[in-house]
């Protein structure tokens, strides 16, 4: 069953992790329900793909109202496909929220203990991985495109986990909307890096189509790595979502050639 289910024209919820967990709201954006114009139409929540600054800060507040989580206590990121990885406590709340210039600097992915804070990322095809720990109520948000799939950013989470005490099959993992393997085409360069992540794995998550062009399926291989760090396969919840299939849904940097807005997924506990 799709665990992405729409609550709005705005945002796809993780419905069964918010019924278990009183209090957790997580999910993914749409493109529809903004103010943005052009090529971000509508729902636009990225700073920096040239949209008006004042239309995406108007989407957020649109999304901040429909989540009733200000936007003064999200945090956002300057994702560079990397693995850095920031703990966030209250202290960070609003970096990133309303402007690009003031969000973490070089981080691909959040992690939290405390109530009140919405971690919150950029996407347009890369894949949005969602964590949780609910016994120790900590939860994490990373941004995994080809290269932070492929250097481990979510076993980098997980090992983030581990230092809190926590066990790789007491965490929860969302693998969320994004590009599909029918969609997205490699070269030779990127599946070297694939092999190498997944060297013991003996199902590859890609196939030839021509010489040197193979359909990756970069979800799979997120999820192979998650199994790798021990997260058990029943603790894994996978998308059937994709970012550039879905038209009408999502926004696609491959689908509109590098000209699109962005999704943006958020994670956070609401104050008790």
């Amino acid at each position: 069953m799709e665990p992405f289910v729409k609550g709005n024209q705005s945002f796809f919820t993780i419905q069964s992790w918010m019924e278990k967990f009183p209090g957790l709201v997580a999910g993914i954006t749409t493109k529809n329900g903004g103010d943005s114009e052009g090529i971000y139409e509508q729902l636009n929540m990225g700073f920096h793909v040239g949209d008006s600054p004042v239309h995406v800060c108007s989407n957020r507040e649109k999304v901040a109202d429909l989540l009733q989580f200000p936007l003064n206590h999200w945090v956002g990121a300057e994702q560079t496909h990397d693995i850095v990885i920031q703990k966030i406590s209250k202290a960070a709340r609003g970096k990133g929220s309303d402007a690009y210039e003031h969000s973490f600097k070089a981080t691909d992915g959040f992690y939290t203990n405390e109530e009140g804070i919405l971690l919150t990322l950029c996407f347009a095809d890369c894949v949005p991985l969602f964590f949780i720990a609910p016994e120790k109520r900590l939860i994490g948000a990373a941004h995994a495109g080809w290269k932070g799939t492929v250097n481990g950013i979510a076993s980098h989470m997980i090992r983030a986990f581990n230092k809190e005490g926590i066990n790789p099959n007491q965490i929860f993992v969302a693998i969320g909307p994004s590009i599909c393997k029918k969609c997205y085409i490699v070269d030779d360069r990127v599946i070297d890096f694939v092999v190498k992540a997944l060297d013991d794995v003996e199902k590859k998550p890609y196939n030839l189509v021509n010489k040197g062009q193979y359909y990756l399926d970069l979800r799979e291989v997120n999820r192979q790595i998650l199994m790798k760090t021990g997260v058990p396969d029943q603790n894994i919840l996978l998308t059937g979502l994709c970012s550039s299939c879905d038209e009408g849904e999502f926004f696609s940097h491959r689908r509109d050639k590098g000209r699109s807005g962005r999704m943006m997924s958020f994670i956070g506990w609401k104050e008790s």
